[in-house]
């Protein structure tokens, strides 16, 4: 049976429990708690549960304390330490019927889990957090996984390295590097072990996604029952409320939430932090409530020198005034801006999301500004996508993976000339971007087709598309802007 019919047997068990209020996200979550008590089971010497904790017991339970039973594994689990602790913290079985628990358990154990290898069953478990993302209402928290792969492919992260993600979800960003680390790697083992527990460090603020990003590192490799990888649940913005540093790696790769502002704002005057709903960022350049402004501004903090970074962000970091502009000139300077992707709407599962990917390098000391230059690909003028009828593939970005030229930024050559102006790869100097208004990065070349002329009217369908993505992207502009001035 494929990985796809698999997730699908799986998930289409969900409408029956929606019947009863269960929510996507919290069928998933028990999902989660399923399949690793089935796993166990599979692999006992590997996994030594406490007794309890028998899989074949709970499946044949035809009586009445299904429920009881099942509540009373997950309590003990959430008090064995370790990986089991960080997946079970503060578990709750949400499925109180005991007909419909049975029958999700006699689906799960039609499957021998663990006889698949670590890619099937990760490519399961993926396949299922995407459903979530489809149906949920979270879906711009999901990143596409071709845009991820072409930011990893340009990234290149290599064994050894440190890799971060301040705002990490259920992982994919990391899924995404321990892919490209083994498809380009022969790794020793000091490397493999290295990858398996010290590689990735991740911060998630909600519990229940923390969850599910540790059982996805699993389900791939990463980590085992003793070492658990560096996945706190926490707001990575605010390091002193777990006591540490803000750490410095090698590579960060994020998708920081989109339209938010922080519940606590960080800042740079340490008299205003001393009240209630701030804290102090001596390593941040200017005091904002903008949750997006912040992220970038803690992603330069974590970065080593000879970091680098790849990061999805919306559209008004790149035209927002005040703080905005002072973050964009600090950016200028103190790192190597150097690539900007121009990403369509119609590729988040929440429609009317505009965003971009910013690239950039920091290094110790620069001459006065480090970034020489911007190299802009517009990939939103004229490409129109849906998640479901038309989603964006690898294939949509592989023009702009090779137009990066991993390694030759030197020998980067424009596509965009006079004589040919359909070009989407255009640079822009450092005093052409520094002159702009704001120091504004939203950049345009293109002539877009469905500008309205009478002679030649665009497919009335695809213009109503139009009109709806960016009205709602305006929406949620005006929320963030509100949200700045609370």
């Amino acid at each position: 049976m494929s990985t796809s019919t698999i997730a699908q047997k799986i998930w289409s068990y969900c409408d029956t429990l929606r019947d009863d209020g269960l929510g996507y996200n919290d069928y998933l979550e028990q999902l989660t708690y399923l399949l690793f008590l089935k796993m166990a089971d599979e692999n006992k010497s590997k996994y030594n549960l406490p007794d309890i904790c028998n899989w074949k017991e709970l499946i044949s339970n035809s009586g009445g304390s299904l429920l009881e039973q099942y509540e009373q594994i997950l309590k003990t689990l959430a008090e064995s330490g370790g990986m089991l602790e960080k997946i079970f913290a503060n578990a709750q079985n949400k499925i109180h019927d005991s007909v419909k628990l049975r029958r999700l358990l006699q689906l799960i154990d039609e499957d021998n889990w663990s006889s698949t290898n670590s890619d099937v069953k990760g490519e399961i478990y993926e396949t299922l957090l995407q459903k979530n993302a489809e149906n949920s209402g979270a879906g711009q928290y999901f990143t596409p996984r071709p845009v991820i792969q072409a930011m990893v492919e340009c990234i290149k992260p290599i064994p050894g390295e440190t890799i971060a993600d301040p705002s990490c979800g259920t992982g994919g960003f990391f899924l995404g590097a321990l892919n490209y680390i083994h498809e380009n790697n022969k790794l020793s083992e000091d490397e493999e072990n290295f990858l398996k527990f010290d590689t990735f460090h991740g911060w998630e603020i909600e519990k229940a996604t923390a969850r599910l990003c540790l059982m996805n590192l699993y389900l791939h490799g990463i980590g085992d029952l003793q070492k658990t990888p560096d996945i706190q649940v926490s707001d990575s913005l605010n390091p002193k409320k777990v006591n540490k540093e803000v750490p410095k790696v090698k590579i960060v790769l994020a998708n920081p939430p989109f339209g938010k502002s922080s519940s606590d704002v960080p800042t740079t005057d340490e008299n205003q932090a001393k009240k209630d709903g701030y804290f102090f960022r001596q390593d941040f350049w200017v005091t904002t409530s903008n949750k997006q402004l912040a992220f970038l501004q803690h992603i330069v903090a974590m970065l080593e020198e000879d970091g680098r970074a790849a990061v999805v962000l919306p559209d008004n970091v790149l035209f927002e005034g005040g703080a905005g502009e002072i973050i964009r000139k600090k950016l200028l300077e103190e790192t190597n801006l150097h690539t900007i992707l121009r990403l369509p709407t119609g590729i988040f599962y929440a429609q009317g999301v505009k965003s971009n990917v910013l690239f950039f390098e920091k290094k110790k000391n620069y001459d006065k500004i480090g970034t020489k230059e911007i190299w802009f690909y517009d990939y939103r003028t004229n490409v129109h996508h849906t998640p479901k009828n038309n989603p964006i593939t690898f294939k949509h970005l592989s023009d702009f993976v090779e137009s990066y030229e991993v390694g030759k930024k030197n020998e980067r050559k424009e596509s965009w000339t006079i004589d040919n102006p359909h070009g989407r790869w255009r640079k822009y100097s450092y005093e052409e971007i520094i002159g702009r208004d704001k120091a504004n990065f939203d950049l345009f070349w293109l002539r877009d087709d469905n500008t309205i002329d009478l002679d030649n009217l665009p497919n009335p369908e695809l213009l109503i598309d139009d009109i709806i993505e960016n009205i709602e992207s305006a929406l949620a502009n005006f929320r963030t802007i509100k949200d700045s001035l609370c």
